[in-house]
């Protein structure tokens, strides 16, 4: 098992140093280390604006939020058996070719996984933060107890959605149940005691308080969650067989009005019949978001009138972007090079898809507006959420082209992503703050984002696409 767990180390460092290079993908590590030793010389100016418990908590949740992220591994096994990923095979789907339960094979990729993101995300961040401590006057023993609380925390959330996702290739109504006992307790918690329930969360009751107790329990759940999960997990799906009617024709039909209906009806398509639509909506965009908007509610002393609906509005559509990645994960260009179809028009059709996609999103703000008594704030919500989105959308086209998660690694890439748009946001965020009306000055993102698509056309059409 050790040796098929280096192997699968080699294989994911071989992929993503292919990809962008060596130097570049190990630059992604020094990076966060760099944000987060520069972040550490701020800590006295957020403890001016956001209490300490509150900011402890907004980094704890980050951490979660990373490994909700990164755990969905239960659909993996559906989307790539019934989508388009034959061109690629790796050691985690070889069980027929070895003598090695599925079970083993995929237990030793989930650790390898685990192992990777932690070196490549949680010890950078730490690391980061305790070579700056010295400086800000903060003890050693603060990043130590830290580098064990995030990483708890990153577990909790990756083997939380890794059971909850392998529930749902499993049985989708069994999926509904869960999710609504934990609505209702948590809910019923919230508002008969009016208690914190983040002040519940393990990692963060340990970084206030250690206890070894809570260690174990807190260690015992993500351990009996993450082997539930693996001896649930299967990449079999040939017990049933599905038939449908032809849909292609009718649904390019109802998007005449794109340029390129066929295509865009196609991605549709395959993330309706693979699974992915359900899959992808719940576990990356509805429980990110229901984490992120529970925190910000934590936030209203803080933030004006109206502040908590239009900043998650604004990380909405900044999550809302990543949908793109949804249509062109599983989409590799060499299944189109036998065809009369150009890298321009493939990345049109995409971002039609993709305009489909952002129903989601509006969907989202309305009923959150409605919840939280904010129909007043609707239309400014709305606009800011789809601006973003869609220049959000520009930016990754014009960085990545149909190649969004694979490069979403290299150093540069993201360095110039969050710098362009980390301007925009604190911009529309000042703007929304001061007035509500001024976040309707958020569709002028539009122009830039066209000329953005614009030069990614000439980018991309000139250069050789990737195969992987």
């Amino acid at each position: 098992m050790f040796k098929l767990f280096t192997n699968m180390m080699k294989e994911e460092w071989r992929i993503h140093s292919t990809i962008f290079g060596s130097l570049s993908f190990a630059l992604f590590t020094v990076m966060i280390f760099g944000i987060a030793f520069m972040g550490s010389f701020l800590l006295p100016l957020f403890r001016a604006v956001i209490p300490g418990d509150d900011l402890s908590i907004v980094v704890h949740a980050l951490f979660l939020l990373l490994g909700i992220m990164v755990g969905a591994f239960g659909l993996i096994g559906q989307e790539a058996m019934n989508q388009r990923f034959g061109q690629a095979i790796l050691l985690a789907y070889s069980a027929r070719s070895l003598p090695i339960s599925v079970q083993e094979i995929f237990c030793t990729f989930v650790v390898k996984d685990t192992v990777y993101y932690f070196f490549l995300w949680v010890l950078p961040f730490v690391g980061g933060f305790a070579i700056a401590s010295p400086f800000v006057g903060i003890p050693l023993s603060l990043p130590a107890l830290l580098l064990l609380t995030l990483t708890l925390a990153f577990l909790t959330g990756l083997s939380v959605v890794f059971f909850l996702s392998t529930v749902y290739a499993r049985s989708k109504p069994a999926l509904g149940v869960i999710l609504a006992l934990i609505l209702i307790v948590g809910a019923g918690l919230y508002l008969f005691t009016g208690i914190n329930i983040a002040l519940f969360f393990p990692p963060f009751m340990l970084f206030y308080s250690f206890s070894w107790v809570t260690l174990t329990l807190t260690c015992a759940v993500i351990l009996c969650l993450s082997v539930v999960a693996v001896l649930l997990f299967t990449s079999e799906y040939t017990d049933t067989t599905r038939r449908y009617n032809s849909a292609l024709a009718p649904l390019a039909q109802r998007l005449s009005f794109f340029p390129y209906p066929p295509l865009a009806a196609k991605d549709l398509i395959d993330l309706s019949r693979s699974g992915s639509f359900i899959g992808q909506t719940i576990f990356s965009f509805l429980i990110p978001l229901g984490l992120l908007w529970f925190l910000l509610s934590m936030l209203t002393r803080l933030l004006p009138t109206g502040g908590v609906l239009l900043l998650f509005a604004i990380l909405t559509g900044v999550i809302a972007s990543t949908m793109y990645t949804w249509i062109t994960a599983f989409d590799s260009y060499n299944s189109y090079t036998c065809l009369p179809v150009s890298v321009r028009a493939l990345l049109t059709s995409k971002m039609c898809s993709f305009a489909v996609l952002q129903l989601i999103p509006v969907a989202l703000i309305i009923v959150v507006s409605l919840l939280s008594n904010g129909v007043a704030y609707l239309i400014p919500a709305l606009v800011l959420c789809l601006s973003v989105s869609f220049f959000s959308l520009a930016v990754t086209v014009w960085q990545t082209g149909l190649s969004p998660s694979v490069l979403v690694y290299d150093a540069k890439v993201l360095v110039i992503y969050l710098f362009v748009l980390g301007i925009a946001l604190i911009v529309l965020i000042a703007l929304a703050f001061i007035n509500p009306d001024y976040a309707l000055v958020s569709v002028l993102l539009f122009l830039p984002g066209w000329l953005l698509v614009r030069e990614s056309y000439v980018k991309w059409d000139t250069l050789d696409q990737p195969i992987f």
